[in-house]
């Protein structure tokens, strides 16, 4: 598979703070690559040294094996969607469309070829004669994506087009610009900080963090795989239990938690070390209420319900284990089942081993942006 853009060894200082630090990475040609991360995490500075607004202080950037790390960013085989769209109000949408094509010096018939087929590939063949002031929030989106088409890009930028829709617009458009994007065969990069976003529409996704990235995969792998303690809490909802590791006599891992609960792990990622903290990570689908006390390899701990959380089919329990502060989440199964448990009761929640995951304490918190 060629490579449309590859990132090596990428630096961007602004004084004493690095924005952007060492990151290196691939986009094959024709997918859909997004990089996801906290805000103030160098996202966007990232994606503006790749369409050429920031230059960078070391590092390569190649567009199909060239390097293009010095040239201007109207010589740049790339085109960036902004968050804002930036169409224009005084052109109708036939007019926003071939407005680059006209720059660069193209006319007559090649630009209404060029403009009727874009307007085609992304699904608004009849728009042309419209003004901007008659689309709908949808209808923008991908009139501003086929302004870039247009021009026939290696990569199309975007950053967080979909941040100023309404929510339920923005489920409906992740749907669409997945659609587009595979119907078009343009390579995509995609900046967001809602991870909804990148798991949804992406074959690869970047999880970013402090100007590195933490790790990059599919988005199975990022859910089910997290390679670090920051990727397995942004990533998806996961209860956090905070723990520290021995080994029994026969040099198994059990993680003690709270006042002298052993809970029983599957894997530890690096070395058990008996004096430090660890996070343990247990995903809310994984908890199992009023579990078989008879099953193997299962822990189970006594909790006390706190609050139903209904939202239809994705209705959890917000349960505090007994002798702590803590608030796990669990996820409540569509059968109904459990309806007649309610806040105040006492119930045990339960995983089996093989769903959670351990990592040294970090300090970082989901919220913190900063």
């Amino acid at each position: 598979m060629r490579i449309a853009l590859s990132v090596q060894n990428l630096t961007r200082r602004f004084a004493d703070f690095t924005a952007v630090n060492d990151v290196s990475f691939d986009v094959e040609d024709g997918k859909f690559f997004s990089i996801l991360g906290p805000s103030g995490c160098g996202k966007t500075t990232l994606l503006r040294m790749i369409a050429g607004f920031y230059r960078q202080d070391s590092g390569t950037i190649l567009f199909n094996g060239v390097d293009m790390g010095d040239a201007a960013p109207n010589k740049r085989p790339v085109n960036l969607v902004f968050q804002n769209l930036a169409l224009f109000p005084m052109m109708n949408v036939y007019e926003n469309v071939a407005f680059g094509l006209r720059r660069r010096g193209e006319k007559g018939a090649a630009v209404d070829r060029k403009v009727r087929d874009v307007l085609e590939r992304v699904g608004l063949p009849d728009a042309g004669e419209k003004q901007v002031s008659q689309l709908s929030g949808g209808q923008k989106q991908r009139i501003a994506i086929a302004r870039c088409l247009v021009l026939d890009p290696t990569v199309l930028l975007l950053d967080e087009p979909l941040g100023a829709l309404d929510a339920k617009l923005r489920e409906h458009m992740k749907i669409e610009l997945k659609t587009l994007q595979a119907n078009v065969g343009t390579t995509f990069v995609y900046i967001t900080h809602e991870q909804s976003e990148a798991m949804v529409m992406s074959d690869r996704v970047a999880v970013m963090n402090r100007g590195v990235f933490e790790q990059i995969g599919t988005p199975q792998e990022l859910y089910h795989r997290p390679k670090s303690s920051f990727v397995a809490q942004f990533v998806g909802s996961n209860n956090k239990l905070h723990v520290t590791l021995r080994r029994d006599i026969h040099g198994a891992v059990l993680a003690r938690y709270a006042d002298g609960v052993d809970l029983r792990l599957s894997e530890v990622c690096g070395d058990v070390d008996a004096n430090e903290p660890y996070d343990m990570f247990v995903r809310p689908e994984a908890m199992v209420i009023n579990p078989d006390a008879a099953q193997t390899n299962f822990n189970s701990v006594p909790v006390t319900v706190k609050a139903i959380l209904f939202d239809g089919g994705n209705s959890r329990l917000l349960v505090s284990p007994e002798g702590t502060s803590d608030e796990l989440v669990v996820m409540l199964p569509q059968t109904r089942q459990f309806d007649h448990i309610h806040a105040g009761d006492r119930i045990r929640v339960g995983w089996d081993a093989a769903a959670s995951l351990c990592f040294l304490k970090s300090d970082w918190k989901l919220y913190d942006e900063k």
